[in-house]
């Protein structure tokens, strides 16, 4: 284990109190940051993230899909998890939470700016960090791999609609043009440099490949870090003006992870799928697509708006969180275990 991964955490929290403090201290720089756009995207945002997420991408390996039988029960559970449960359950648990039980404490004019960030947060599978997450549970490889490549490819053309239904039944306008541009630019365009990206290396070898890898894991590990100091920059006044806020916006996003964990977890043991499939089915069950929620946020409502201030909440408990669901499911190892063998003694046949 990288002392990145070691150390995430520690990572993650250094960079959130470099971020508000220089938010804090020079809020005109990041006025100027936060005005670098062209047709609603932040340019400094789209530039780190596509850092960020092309060299994970260039690991995805799209023929892995031909592999979606191997652990089908796994597959479809985490299928079922993230595009039947996770967008809808965190829209009922944003208007449940943000726009019922928690309004009054609440800003009136954000409320459904919040709702917004919140759907936008839970609408995609994380695809960046799932592979340390995975890495973390002892995780089938293979499996996470061919997770993955089926999320992003599902992904393209679902996010919008599942975004526009859910923001429209909030009774919230849909800019289509600025949500299928964000498609494009964060999900498709990405997906095919890197896989052009993977062709030309491994047409040079697997040394080769192995090594451009290695040398460029360090820039979207530090594009993470980067990202994280601007976006926290960005919102650094709003978190540190509004604290009860990001406490009540978390409620949602903690229950959602926490509840969709446990039932992919759960759903896995039930139909007997190997724990190294379980680990790394609950963890892509539960996580979001951060890196895309925020950008998408920002190129719809603004950078200073309730939703991008929701996205970022999410950023600032996702690591922890997950670092916690990857710690359940190690000590949950020996439990899942001996339900698995009670169910092979129960299916085997009586004499």
């Amino acid at each position: 284990m990288s002392i990145f991964e070691r150390y995430l955490t520690l990572w993650v929290a250094l960079c959130i109190v470099v971020g508000v403090g220089l938010g804090a201290l020079m809020p005109d720089v990041f006025a100027g940051l936060g005005g670098m756009e062209i047709a609603a995207i932040n340019l400094p945002v789209a530039v780190l993230i596509w850092l960020m997420i092309v060299p994970m991408l260039v690991r995805i390996d799209f023929a892995a899909l031909g592999q979606v039988s191997r652990h089908w029960r796994g597959i479809g559970v985490t299928l079922f998890i993230n595009w039947a449960i996770k967008p809808f359950s965190m829209a009922l648990l944003a208007w449940l939470f943000v726009g019922g039980l928690f309004r009054e404490w609440l800003p009136a004019d954000q409320v459904d700016s919040y709702i917004a960030g919140l759907i936008l947060l839970a609408a995609a599978p994380c695809t960046a960090m799932v592979f340390i997450w995975s890495h973390l549970t002892k995780g089938e490889p293979h499996f996470t791999l061919t997770q993955v490549a089926l999320n992003d490819a599902i992904m393209i053309v679902a996010f919008a609609p599942i975004v526009g239904l859910l923001l429209g039944l909030s009774a919230i306008i849909v800019p289509w043009s600025t949500l299928t541009l964000s498609v494009l630019l964060y999900i498709l365009a990405p997906v095919v440099v890197a896989q052009i990206i993977r062709r030309l290396l491994l047409a040079r070898g697997q040394d080769l490949y192995e090594r451009a890898l290695a040398r460029i894991q360090p820039v979207s590990l530090a594009a993470l870090l980067i990202t994280l100091v601007l976006l926290f920059g960005f919102q650094g006044e709003q978190l540190l003006a509004q604290p009860l806020v990001i406490a009540l916006l978390a409620v949602p996003i903690l229950t959602q992870v926490y509840l969709n964990a446990g039932l992919a977890y759960g759903l896995n043991r039930l139909t007997g799928e190997a724990h190294s499939v379980a680990g790394p089915s609950a963890l892509i069950g539960a996580s979001n697509f951060f890196e895309l929620a925020v950008a998408a946020a920002i190129g719809l409502f603004g950078i200073g708006s309730g939703a991008a201030l929701a996205t970022v909440v999410g950023v600032l408990i996702e690591v922890p969180v997950m670092l916690s669901v990857v710690a359940i499911v190690n000590r949950s190892r020996d439990w899942y275990e001996a339900g698995r063998a009670v169910q092979r003694v129960q299916k085997e046949p009586r004499p």
